[in-house]
């Protein structure tokens, strides 16, 4: 079994069409045939169903993917060993929510751009659900994440600091005239949601059904510019974390509501695969998130990650 075979495998897994693995690869259609052919004679076991036109994983082709993937990753990260010197340089992929990117990461970005101008940093949008697997299989280096707490045995973490959730509103909303807007208020209204998925969305449906708050109907939207937007024109009520909607709630186009419930919070993380190799560069996009993003209180029990350390390890 070749390193060059485990990369076809991997392109057509992805690409479920043998031209398109082909560009990929930069190879032949016809190399993508008999490198995948090879390779099934090897296992004993067919790894595609090649139906007409159609493309599909069998059951082994989908279980030898998470290997292939992981012993990829494995000999990328032997490579970039290999490459590697005390400064900070290659690439990094980095997954991270739209709030996170949007409102707490231009800085740091700007500040670790100007500082390691020899890093490449790519990010890639992932699904709470997956993240795991995005950062076992090597398609995430690291990921910034809100979540409360990181249970998975497989990744360490950094707490960052925590962020305040708020309900909020358009101006003229009958709601955010009340002094004090309890949960049962919130039943028969229109909620703007972001997609399944997302953490704070689970904190909120967990909170309307320990209360039994029922709304009238929900709408689902795939950014959070577009419920602010929307929120702003009167069309329901928004649950996002208060560094998404600051400016607005200044300029008055949104109004957070006086919630007399629970106050409702959400931890930002950091985190990456327990065995990973800290490359400089990550050791030290690391300690940025640490130096800019971490809250001054010391509420996030901040680890120190000193570039030298970074560099050494």
């Amino acid at each position: 079994m070749e390193i060059r075979q485990l990369e076809i495998f991997l392109a057509l897994a992805k690409e479920l069409h043998f031209t398109r693995a082909a560009k990929r690869v930069h190879c032949v259609q016809s190399n993508v045939t008999t490198q995948i052919r090879a390779l099934e004679d090897e296992l004993g076991a067919p790894l595609f169903d090649r139906l007409a036109k159609r493309v599909t994983l069998t059951g082994a082709g989908k279980r030898f993917l998470s290997y292939a993937e992981r012993v990829l990753s494995t000999v990328e990260e032997a490579r970039r060993i290999a490459a590697a010197n005390t400064a900070p340089a290659g690439a990094l992929f980095i997954g991270s929510p739209e709030s996170i990117l949007t409102y707490r990461l231009p800085g740091v970005l700007g500040s670790f751009r100007k500082r390691y101008p020899q890093v490449e940093l790519t990010f890639r949008p992932y699904m709470q659900e997956g993240l795991t697997h995005s950062i076992e299989s090597g398609e995430l280096d690291l990921a910034v994440c809100m979540v409360d707490t990181v249970g998975d045995e497989g990744l360490k973490s950094i707490r960052l600091r925590t962020e305040k959730l708020l309900f909020v509103v358009g101006p003229k909303d009958s709601l955010a005239k009340k002094k004090r807007v309890q949960p049962e208020d919130l039943s028969g209204q229109t909620l703007l949601v972001t997609e399944a998925g997302c953490t704070y969305r689970k904190k909120l449906e967990q909170l309307l059904a320990r209360m039994n708050v029922r709304p009238a109907n929900t709408i689902e939207f795939s950014s959070v510019e577009a419920i602010k937007e929307c929120v702003s024109l009167g069309m329901g009520v928004a649950f996002l974390p208060e560094i998404v909607v600051a400016e607005q709630l200044a300029r008055r186009r949104l109004m957070a509501l006086r919630w007399a419930g629970p106050e409702i919070e959400i931890a930002t993380h950091v985190v990456w695969h327990k065995d990973k190799w800290i490359s400089p560069a990550l050791g030290a996009f690391i300690a940025m998130l640490q130096s800019m993003i971490c809250e001054p209180s010391g509420r996030t029990g901040r680890v120190k990650w000193h570039e030298s350390r970074a560099a050494a390890v």
